[in-house]
């Protein structure tokens, strides 16, 4: 996934508050992409790669078969979280907001140390009840993500709560407006106010339904 900025990408069950609005998009007017947000591709092939490096992570944990089955709604989850993503982005930085790899790199240290070290953090990402996540690009994407949204937050002086998640959310959609946002019909549609893929209008061509509980993507921040 391109960057434009220092951020790598991003994720973690804390991020998701809101989203672009959907335009249906077909495999035939983006062929090999999962989504198209503004001028980023996201391909299916990143997306099955992503998705295997976490597989790979889950086989080898000795509760491997429950955590597989666990996150069964693994690929349509990804692409959700991968738009999501490339939104917030594009919408941090016209609203000026900046992260850098040092940032990110402190952010990293302290949830390490909460976590009580760098493996506890890597398992709990691995475990994670929302998106699982494995190895440390996926884990700084994550990191990088909640400083995206935290400076959003701050830049738009949202307050803690609805209110605040409200104008977050309004500026998320806002952008996605103006960049446009289609997400192939094989993993479903962008639902801007539950920010998640919703079921599409072709429901024969999706590959996977969310696991249960998950509803697609990480909750709100509290």
């Amino acid at each position: 996934m391109k960057r434009r900025t220092s951020v790598t990408a991003v994720s973690a069950a804390a991020l998701l508050v809101a989203a672009p609005l959907l335009t249906g998009c077909s495999t035939e007017a983006h062929p090999g992409a999962a989504a198209v947000v503004g001028d980023e591709r996201i391909t299916i092939a990143s997306v099955q790669e992503r998705v295997e490096t976490v597989r790979q992570a889950q086989r080898e944990q000795p509760e491997g078969d429950q955590l597989l089955q666990a996150s069964g709604g693994l690929t349509r989850q990804t692409v959700s979280f991968l738009v999501y993503l490339e939104v917030l982005e594009q919408t941090a930085e016209a609203n000026g907001v900046e992260i850098t790899r040092r940032e990110i790199q402190e952010s990293r240290a302290l949830a390490e140390a909460s976590a009580g070290g760098a493996e506890a953090l890597e398992r709990s990402a691995l475990v994670a009840n929302a998106l699982p996540m494995a190895g440390e690009e996926q884990i700084e994407q994550m990191l990088a993500g909640q400083l995206m949204f935290q400076g959003l937050a701050s830049r738009l002086n949202a307050p803690p709560g609805p209110e605040g998640d409200q104008l977050i959310q309004q500026a998320l959609a806002e952008t996605a407006e103006e960049i446009g946002v289609e997400v192939n019909p094989r993993y479903g549609e962008w639902d801007s106010q539950q920010s998640v893929l919703a079921d599409a209008d072709t429901p024969w061509l999706r590959v996977e339904a969310p696991a249960a509980g998950t509803e697609g993507i990480p909750a709100p921040p509290a």
